[in-house]
């Protein structure tokens, strides 16, 4: 099964935070997708160290990933460097959460 690193982005945005109700692309979230043969690759943060939320959302990525990865293993890797800043939200995001306007 063919699968692109834009097509994994896409799936992705319909991984909700649950707290903010903002899909974890556009949160900025995603810092790297690997399409690999024989893998997935996500590595990604959340917006806080210790977020209650860390099962949810990397259990949603999964979810959301498994009616495409054909046989690849699907590798979510939660990392916290770089620390996330609302700067990486998107200017969609930012419109949302009434940071602009």
């Amino acid at each position: 099964m063919e699968l692109r690193e834009e097509e994994v982005r896409e799936i992705l945005r319909q991984v909700y935070d649950p707290e903010l109700g903002i899909n974890i692309v556009d949160l900025g979230l995603v810092y790297e997708i690997r399409v690999e043969p024989e893998r997935l690759y996500i590595r990604m943060t959340l917006t806080t160290p210790g977020c209650p939320m860390h099962d949810t959302i990397a259990g949603g990525v999964r979810r959301a990933l498994m009616a495409h990865a054909g046989n690849r293993e699907i590798e979510v890797d939660v990392v916290w460097e770089p620390r996330w800043s609302p700067d990486f939200m998107s200017r969609e995001a930012k419109e949302q959460l009434g940071i602009i306007i």
